[in-house]
């Protein structure tokens, strides 16, 4: 619990901080006024100001926030230098930049693992490399680091034998597996489960990961490359959700708490992975045309500089209503998700 506790505010405030960050900088970079830098939320531990700006320490640590003077137009003090007062596009900017510090983040992070650790692929040996929370394996005393010499009397060698194997067994049905320990060969009885998710039979055991070194580099252009494919397939998994969101499996934030305590559990590599992947999926959320959301900011940008004025206060504020009540009402939703999983656990 409290290693799910630690990285769930860990990857949260990673990510919440360096997409305000990003708004910060802008701002700052336009001529805009901005009162206040936090990081955290909450009772103010530490502040201190620079010039115009109070930059301050937070109780919570859970990302953080920037206070940039004149985001309403009918409260700002700071004349022409606020932020409603700038030209439409210093303001598309200021804007997008949170969304883009998401997809920058992701590549310093792959950077940071591949020009270090290396980069990962799977390995083709028998030899586990994780196991899934309360599936067959586990329950039957397997470790990380087991090999795995045969199942139900079939000899294997490599990691696509198991896969072959486990697909040609029955459901509900125990099989022997002989497996390979510290240099001495032992044996126990699973039953693999069908996987409702993953549509097949499973005993929740993962391969190992291999890593091979780069150079600075290669490990730039592959972080570069693996957030361009990962971001791809966020994009087509958005489009597949909008054409049959009944289909869909949301998590809201007890689900992604638990990713993460899962991941950091594993190590700190996985961590880091699941966080890039969370903030490339913060910064595409974000850019949706929903009212209250920047993707939504943006778009009523648009219209003004097609307009050539803002929209009318009445207009705004019903948007921004209607905006709020369905996040509010998808937080719900995924939220209930999240606790019937629990439950149903």
């Amino acid at each position: 619990m409290i290693i799910t506790i630690i990285s769930a505010m860990f990857v949260f405030g990673l990510l919440v901080l360096v997409h305000e960050f990003g708004h910060f900088m802008t701002a700052k970079l336009t001529g805009m006024r901005v009162d206040e830098f936090a990081i955290g939320f909450g009772p103010k531990i530490f502040s201190q100001k620079y010039g115009e700006t109070k930059y301050s320490l937070r109780a919570i640590p859970l990302g953080g926030f920037n206070d940039i003077v004149g985001m309403d137009p009918a409260d700002n003090p700071a004349g022409e230098r606020g932020f409603c007062e700038k030209p439409v596009l210093s303001r598309m900017i200021v804007i997008l930049a949170g969304s883009t510090m998401n997809f920058i983040l992701p590549i310093i992070l792959f950077f940071g693992i591949y020009s270090t650790v290396g980069v990962g692929k799977v390995s083709t040996a028998p030899v586990i490399g994780g196991l899934m929370e309360g599936m067959s394996a586990e329950s039957a005393g397997l470790k990380v680091g087991d090999k795995i010499l045969s199942i139900d009397g079939k000899p294997i060698t490599t990691w696509q034998e198991i896969l072959a194997t486990t697909k040609t067994l029955e459901p509900d049905k125990n099989v022997v597996i002989v497996y390979e320990r510290n240099s001495q060969v032992e044996e126990t009885i699973m039953m693999p489960k069908f996987d409702e998710k993953y549509k097949r039979l499973m005993f929740g055991i993962q391969s190992q990961i291999e890593y091979e070194q780069k150079t600075l580099h290669e490990a730039f252009i592959a972080s570069v490359d693996h957030t361009k494919e990962i971001f791809l397939m966020m994009v087509s998994a958005l489009a597949d959700l909008v054409r049959a969101p009944s289909d869909a499996e949301l998590s809201g934030p007890i689900g992604i708490a638990q990713m993460a305590g899962q991941a950091a559990e594993t190590g700190l590599i996985p961590l880091l992975n699941f966080a890039a992947l969370l903030s490339l999926n913060l910064g595409i959320i974000n850019l949706l045309p929903v009212p209250a959301l920047d993707g939504g900011h943006f778009v009523g940008l648009v219209i003004e500089a097609v307009r050539g004025k803002p929209l009318g206060a009445r207009a705004l504020m019903y948007t921004q209503r209607a905006g709020i009540a369905f996040l509010l009402l998808l937080t719900i939703y995924a939220t209930t998700n999240d606790l019937i999983r629990v439950v149903v656990k």
